[in-house]
């Protein structure tokens, strides 16, 4: 403990751990800390299935037909790797891929009527899919077409329509597509949360569904990921990365106090020692006062010994339920995996449910989504508050990051990770310049 740092760490959820890693691999001298036994903070897996009983209150402990209790392992937070996401390009550059393994999601649906509905995002799914009639399947088909077709460099490509002026609404539009096709195209496939994005201009959410469609395109079946044995592996394999390039980890070590002289934070006292640093990086858990409550989320996390209606038996997959389709103002997520995943027993379901909590009954509001699931053979709500840091840990050099939201992609986590690094380092984080660090410093020549 008593030594300096350049970094200090507290808290290994995957924010954090990525953080870490990326800094020891820049090459910072990091100490990495958390009050916890066990690595992933907010976002780990819990294993064995009794913890998961015990954790919410359930003495009685998991009955025999759960099978084995060590053959679980159940996400809190559930999300799923877009396959040319952020978080997928930060494991290949930092060469994390090496400690995990991953399957592709099976299906990516969508809520209407009532009932669930495979995603078209190609043009031949967009002609066969029952979302949309025969000319609204035409015209999204045009639409997609555009997209794909769609550079903000290239005038010819633009089709009159101004990338940072022109507002997504007025492109919708031109298209002539209905509100249900808006619905699954905005939550869906750009995978916003709300409805703002229609006034804003329309070149981010392009490359939102360009981004989907990308991701669909390496493997196939839907744009996502998972990790075999579940989310509690990405911290883990980051932190190792932190580890070789010389991080060290403690855990099960209490923080007493963050050391600040002169509004800076200068160290951590830990157990009547303090561990110097000039910058620290932490969840908001550690750092109370320096965070506000922006929302709350629930989650459900359900078992289930079935798959899905209405999603060709996959054994894992994501299914939206878009705001509109529920008279809500944010939309209802469900994650789905399976045993194929090493994460619960043989023939066994794992279905996580989460919304933005708009409500004094928050366990109501996931209702449409819990009867898509039935019959549910156990079920755990959990109702967090999310929260924001109050600064942005320019002057006091303490970079908090934010809570996770009920979104089940990465995107927004990557982008906290991407705005703390801009804002410690004072430049973007640049893959390809960490890539080359690498390089070099594993002993190859640099490219």
């Amino acid at each position: 403990m008593d030594e300096d740092y350049d970094v200090i760490v507290l808290g290994t959820g995957l924010t954090e751990c990525i953080l870490s890693g990326i800094m020891s691999v820049n090459g910072k001298k990091v100490l990495h800390m958390d009050r916890n036994p066990h690595y992933g903070g907010e976002s780990s897996s819990i294993t064995p299935l009794e913890e998961l009983y015990k954790r919410f209150g359930l003495p009685e402990g998991p009955p025999e037909s759960m099978g084995r209790g060590r053959d679980w392992n159940v996400d809190l937070i559930p999300k799923f790797l877009m396959a040319n996401g952020q978080l997928v390009k930060m494991l290949l550059y930092t060469e994390v891929t090496r400690y995990l393994d991953f399957k592709v999601v099976e299906g990516s649906f969508v809520y209407r009527g009532g009932q669930v509905h495979k995603v078209p995002s190609t043009e031949t799914e967009a002609l066969a899919s029952n979302l949309m009639g025969m000319f609204e399947k035409r015209r999204f088909r045009k639409f997609l077409v555009f997209v794909a077709n769609f550079d903000e460099n290239d005038p010819q490509t633009l089709e009159g329509v101004d990338p940072l002026g022109t507002p997504m609404r007025d492109v919708y539009e031109r298209f002539d597509l209905g509100q249900d096709v808006i619905d699954f195209t905005g939550h869906a496939l750009a995978l916003y949360r709300t409805d703002d994005y229609l006034d804003q201009p329309c070149l981010e959410t392009i490359n939102r569904i360009k981004l989907y469609s990308e991701s669909l395109a390496r493997y196939g079946k839907s744009p996502y990921l998972y990790p075999l044995y579940g989310l509690g592996e990405l911290p883990q394999g980051f932190a190792r990365l932190s580890a070789i390039y010389g991080g060290t980890y403690m855990l099960n070590k209490p923080v007493d106090e963050i050391v600040l002289e002169n509004g800076r934070v200068v160290g951590v006292r830990s157990e009547g020692e303090v561990a110097r640093c000039k910058q620290l990086i932490c969840d908001p858990s550690y750092v109370p006062e320096r965070v506000r409550r922006a929302g709350r989320v629930v989650r459900v996390i359900c078992i289930l010994s079935h798959p899905v209606r209405g999603t060709s038996e996959a054994g894992s997959c994501q299914i939206i339920l878009p705001q509109n389709q529920l008279g809500r103002k944010s939309d209802i997520y469900v994650c789905l995996v399976s045993w194929a995943h090493n994460v619960a027993a043989p023939g066994k379901f794992i279905a996580i449910v989460s919304t933005t909590v708009e409500t004094p009954e928050p366990e109501r509001e996931v209702e449409p989504a819990l009867e898509l699931l039935q019959p549910i053979d156990q079920q755990f709500v959990a109702i967090s508050d999310l929260y924001d840091p109050t600064d942005d840990g320019t002057e006091s050099q303490i970079f908090c990051s934010r809570s996770y939201d009920a979104t089940t992609h990465f995107e927004t986590t990557c982008d906290n990770i991407k705005d703390i690094y801009r804002r410690m380092v004072g430049t973007a984080f640049d893959f390809e310049s960490m890539k080359r660090r690498q390089s070099h410093v594993c002993g190859e020549d640099e490219p």
